[in-house]
């Protein structure tokens, strides 16, 4: 197990889904974060992204923050060497594309030895690598929500 209990990567879209009702993954993503977020993790890039997505509706782009303050879910910074490392992923994954957003976690993924993501990114995470060259695990398990 990773430091602090977490295992789990939170990616931007579940924080989205899970904060916005009319998201198709939102029924999805907000019972997976309701029972996973003790084991979760992430990085500024991903907190930054999730502020800008849910600001451009209608909802406070803080929200994410408060979010992620009451689960207490960890928001990691990347150093010099793990930025220069999402860089040659960015570089790697170019054709998927990886954004960086995607690549902190990926990196941090490595250095934790992690290698299950909760992430709507269905097509890049399925395509990145964890730190033992394996596919990550993805969560939720169930597709977005029929009808909506």
């Amino acid at each position: 197990m990773t430091p602090l209990a977490r295992d789990i990567l939170l990616d931007t879209g579940p924080i989205v889904a899970a904060l916005d009702r009319s998201d198709q993954w939102h029924r999805s993503c907000a019972d997976a974060v309701a029972d996973l977020v003790p084991r979760c993790i992430t990085t500024e890039a991903v907190v930054t992204e999730a502020c800008h997505l849910v600001g451009r509706g209608r909802a406070r782009a803080s929200l994410v923050i408060d979010f992620l303050l009451a689960a207490e879910v960890p928001v990691l910074a990347l150093d010099e060497g793990a930025l220069r490392h999402a860089a040659r992923l960015m570089d790697k994954y170019a054709n998927v594309p990886m954004d960086f957003a995607d690549a902190s976690l990926v990196v941090l993924a490595h250095a934790l030895d992690v290698n299950t993501a909760l992430s709507t990114d269905r097509r890049g995470f399925r395509a990145y690598r964890s730190g033992r060259g394996t596919p990550f695990r993805l969560l939720p398990a169930r597709s977005p929500d029929p009808g909506t």
